[in-house]
């Protein structure tokens, strides 16, 4: 595997190649990443990750700082598993060598819920620095988990609307035993605040067993998984059951004639937060 960190050595590395597959990430691999680099390379050849902490996309209150940083244990994990031709792991001046004055806004009405209305701006980090690393490694598809559900949807947005020649494949979150999600987050979690974690699952998982029971009041299931989450010491920013195509709220009638459903949730168990989603 090829290291890096800059623009020019990884279009020198990637020069006429036509088939490039690309996973971008914030370091600090799991097995999540990791399976998102073998969907890679079942798509294209050769397979380029990146590593990149992107402070466009923390909040002045968040854990940028804190973000755990990795690179020497994120090289061993990837040369082990094989999977990626070359790492590009930029330094931040690299990818943003002026002050930013050059952003991009993804339409409220996907960029301003849920997440972006916890966390504002923060869509606006992503799609920012997705667009860079698209116009510095030019896949033909990139790759991205259904963990972050809302991300996905708002960096598919971008690519229709700037019409980008990348195809965006999604892959299934990966989850450990006991159904938390994988994040780089999880570390953060003490013992018994990593055992209390898996009750997020619980709760999204409470809201598909009642729908397919019939249950169609949405506002109701919602409600029901917050205060159960509540009721066990958690700090619950939102669960939102919304249409998967455009993460805007069903009717009634729309649950009742099987609309395509995603229950999603972001909440706060101690000092870390968490987020989570299933498809219903």
């Amino acid at each position: 595997m090829k290291v890096v960190h800059t623009i020019e050595d990884l279009r020198d590395q990637l020069r006429g190649q036509l088939r490039v597959a690309f996973v971008p990430t914030m370091g600090n691999l799991h097995e999540g990443h990791l399976a998102l680099m073998k969907l890679a390379r079942q798509h294209g050849d050769p397979v380029v990750a990146s590593i990149f902490v992107n402070r466009l996309q923390f909040g002045p209150n968040e854990d940028f700082d804190r973000y755990p940083r990795t690179l020497q244990n994120d090289i061993d994990k990837l040369e082990q598993a094989r999977d990626v031709y070359v790492l590009f792991a930029p330094d931040e001046k690299e990818l943003y060598p002026e002050p930013q004055s050059y952003r991009v806004q993804p339409p409220q009405e996907l960029g301003d819920i849920l997440e972006g209305e916890y966390r504002p701006g923060f869509f606006g980090g992503v799609s920012t620095v997705v667009l860079k690393l698209f116009s510095c490694v030019q896949p033909r598809v990139a790759v991205f988990g259904k963990k972050d559900y809302q991300q996905l949807m708002v960096v598919r947005n971008m690519c229709r609307q700037f019409q980008l020649p990348v195809e965006i494949l999604a892959h299934e979150t990966v989850r450990d035993r006991d159904g938390l999600a994988l994040s780089s987050r999880n570390m953060y979690l003490q013992p018994a605040e990593r055992v209390e974690a898996a009750q997020l699952y619980v709760a999204l998982s409470m809201i598909q067993s009642q729908l397919q029971a019939g249950a169609q009041d949405a506002d109701r299931l919602e409600r029901q998984a917050i205060d159960f989450l509540n009721s066990r010491g958690w700090k619950v920013d939102y669960i939102a059951i919304r249409r998967r195509r455009d993460l805007n709220k069903p009717t009634r009638e729309e649950i009742a004639q099987g609309e395509p459903l995603v229950a999603l949730a972001a909440a706060k168990l101690g000092a870390t937060r968490l987020i989570d989603n299933l498809e219903l």
